[in-house]
């Protein structure tokens, strides 16, 4: 006779982590939530789109996984300005477009791996360069703000909940 699972969703949690404890999870995401609205605030008295959906990727590996090498500072800001480059070398050579952007993300990838900056939120960066194609100097330096700003922020969240990060500067 076979046991029967202590619960009806037991069989679903194979043999994923556990859950992190209500305080972690209420400050991770309490964290991310603080560091998006400060990049919106950013985004709104300077008067320039900013790419929330990458940096919201990115948020979530700094504030819920940030013992893992992708949420390093190293691999958040040098993965997306490196990717963020990826995406407008890319662009001078094919142009803004779809096909572009298949490159941008796939190259984006490959570099990071050889800079050992591996953060795959910012291929999502190279193909929003190579569709949008924005000014470069703007936007990088926005891009490296906003990465720095994710950071600091994931540091002051990780230090209330008592986890480290990071792990690793450099």
């Amino acid at each position: 006779m076979s046991k029967r699972p202590a619960t009806p969703f037991a069989r679903l949690a194979g043999r994923a982590p556990a859950s992190p404890g209500p305080r972690v999870l209420l400050l991770a995401t309490a964290t991310s939530v603080t560091a998006l609205l400060v990049l919106a605030l950013l985004a709104v008295l300077l008067d320039v789109p900013l790419l929330i959906p990458p940096l919201a990727a990115s948020m979530a590996l700094v504030a819920g996984a940030p013992a893992l090498p992708l949420a390093q500072p190293r691999s958040v800001v040098g993965g997306q300005l490196l990717s963020a480059l990826t995406g407008f070398a890319v662009l001078a050579v094919l142009g803004p477009g779809l096909w572009s952007a298949a490159v941008a993300g796939g190259l984006a990838l490959g570099v990071m791996a050889l800079a050992r900056t591996p953060h795959s939120p910012a291929a999502a960066t190279a193909v929003i360069v190579a569709v949008d194609a924005p000014p470069l100097v703007s936007f990088t330096a926005l891009l490296a703000l906003a990465t720095t700003v994710l950071v600091l922020v994931g540091m002051v969240g990780a230090r209330l909940s008592g986890r480290p990060y990071p792990v690793y500067w450099w």
